[in-house]
């Protein structure tokens, strides 16, 4: 194989570009295309201040790094799940990144901080532990933008993620979901902007820009992620993708292109009165929001023994990857 742009040795062949690239021409396509996300969408303004969300995993290790490799003014924010080994596990990789560049990581423990954890607030509330834990990394992300001061938060959601979740949603036809499925989330009422950086690369893509650049991250899949149908839906869509490459970006971009702007009015209309939490603070449509709610149950709750993490889940190119 070789390079597509120098013709030197090829390290990575991509089907949907229908191109091998070198490392150097890899890495530089990498930037190239958060580069092409982030003006496409304005997701990012010079002078702004933004908290990656990193999870310890290849995807948000490979945004921060992307990031900061494009000039922009980043801090990193982990949040222990209390999720066993695993938290244990992916709160070392974090760390790790943070400490060999000298980068600022802020941090908060669900268990120590907050007196829950993931497993134990799923229980009491008989909420799938996704569930349980989509809801507590969404109050938590927005709670430490405001604290810090931060204008933007960044998420490491890929192009895989981005696609299997449209799926999901397409085959419910979730208007609700479906209305708020774009890269950008505007700031409004005390939320910060939210943008997602990486939706122009795969996991392959990010897991291949990871090794590298000599980034370790957690492989290791969530132990809690059992029966998650988001699991189903991209083992679906890489067997679309296996036989036609470029499927997924297809179907994603065309759908912000065609079909989400027909989405706007409805979700425009579906945003109720805000109001500060009477427990937290944070805006919310009720006296006590959703998380406040959530952690009172789980204080009170027994705590709930974690299972062991998963065993590695492979790439379409037999790569181990976690997200």
């Amino acid at each position: 194989m070789k390079c597509r742009v120098c013709r030197g040795p090829a390290v990575i062949d991509l089907p949907r570009h229908n191109a091998h690239f070198c490392t150097e021409h890899f890495l530089r396509l990498c930037r190239d295309q958060v580069t092409k996300a982030i003006e496409r969408f304005s997701m990012l303004q010079p002078g702004e201040r933004v908290l990656v969300a990193v999870s310890g995993g290849k995807d948000s290790l490979a945004l921060w790094d992307l990031l900061l490799d494009l000039g922009y003014d980043v801090d990193g924010l982990y949040l222990g799940l209390g999720i066993g080994d695993y938290s244990d596990e992916s709160g070392t990789f974090a760390r790790a990144f943070a400490a060999e560049r000298g980068l600022r990581l802020v941090e908060v423990d669900l268990r120590g901080d907050l007196g829950l954890d993931v497993p134990t607030a799923a229980r009491a509330t008989k909420r799938v532990p996704c569930s349980a834990c989509g809801m507590s990394k969404r109050h938590l992300f927005d709670q430490a933008a405001r604290d810090g001061g931060y204008d933007v938060l960044a998420t490491g959601h890929n192009l895989d993620d981005e696609a299997a979740v449209l799926f999901g949603n397409t085959l419910r036809w979730d208007t609700e979901y479906l209305a708020r499925q774009l890269p950008v989330l505007p700031e409004r009422h005390g939320f910060p902007r939210k943008v997602k950086p990486l939706v122009r690369l795969t996991e392959r893509e990010t897991a291949a820009y990871c090794v590298l650049r000599g980034i370790d991250y957690q492989v290791e899949e969530c132990p809690m992620a059992v029966g998650n149908k988001h699991l189903g839906y991209k083992d679906a869509l890489n067997a679309v993708e296996a036989t036609s490459p470029g499927a997924k970006a297809a179907f994603y971009f065309g759908f912000l292109e065609r079909a989400a702007p027909l989405f706007v009015p409805q979700s425009a209309a579906e945003q109720g009165e805000l109001q500060p939490c009477a427990s937290c603070g944070a805006p919310t449509t009720s006296d006590v929001c959703a998380f406040c709610r959530l952690a009172d149950k789980a204080r009170v709750h027994p705590p709930v023994p974690v299972p062991a993490p998963r065993s590695r889940r492979r790439s379409g190119d037999g790569r181990p990857v976690a997200r």
